[in-house]
């Protein structure tokens, strides 16, 4: 008989959190470090950026199998004196177009190792297809849709060694469809792939795209310090 203590995971690949909070007057940055760490050693990695503008002031991202260990990271950091202003739930996930890639390449997106040394400005952002007339993603031939992903996927690997790029499945999970992260070695790395990969027709044409937070890579022991 299952309990309500059970782990709840994907069939495979990792769950992934992202937090955009807020601080309050109430704000315990040692239980924000002690959160964190109780993530890390239940086997999370657990990200944390400075944020700017107005959006939110600090970022987590965390990523395990098991929901429920996401679920007490965010309940700590509520308890610790930060208010989440926005969310994002999705796994980890190969694409259909990328199932011919090498196996160690698909390890990496189903398993990516965060963050990526030396690479310090951050970005996310959730996507969808657009579903509309004339524009419809999912009537197109999957012949079609191959061939325009594989554009898209030619314009991103331009970046490698700027940009190390995460998309997650957020279908059914969330309110787009995915999740893009994305770390770079400058603001502007940031900047110049999305505004790249704009013009492919996967994007150009189908994508519609949510809100954007933007901000830096920061240990959670250095989150706080003025």
């Amino acid at each position: 008989m299952s309990s309500q203590s059970d782990p709840v995971v994907p069939s495979t690949g990792l769950s992934v959190l992202h937090l955009f909070c807020h601080i309050t007057d109430r704000l315990d940055s040692e239980a924000i470090t002690t959160a964190a760490k109780a993530a890390e050693a239940d086997g999370a990695q657990v990200i944390t950026a400075a944020m700017l503008g107005h959006k939110c002031d600090v970022a987590v991202m965390a990523l395990h199998p098991d929901m429920r260990v996401l679920h007490r990271l965010q309940v700590a950091l509520q308890a610790s004196g930060l208010r989440i202003s926005a969310s994002y739930v999705s796994i980890t996930e190969v694409s259909e177009y990328a199932k011919g890639m090498p196996a160690e390449m698909l390890q990496s997106r189903l398993f990516p190792v965060l963050p990526p040394q030396d690479k310090r400005a951050f970005c996310f952002y959730p996507m969808s297809k657009r579903r509309e007339l004339g524009a419809n993603w999912f009537t197109l031939p999957y012949d079609e849709r191959l061939t325009q992903m594989l554009e898209h996927g030619k314009s991103g690997r331009t970046f490698a060694g700027r940009v190390v790029q995460l998309i997650t499945g957020s279908t059914g999970l969330d309110d787009y469809e995915w999740g893009v992260t994305l770390f770079g070695n400058h603001t502007d790395d940031l900047k110049d792939v999305v505004y790249t990969m704009r013009f492919d027709r996967a994007s150009a044409i189908y994508a519609d795209f949510g809100t954007f937070y933007v901000g830096m890579i920061t240990p959670v022991e250095q989150l706080f310090t003025p």
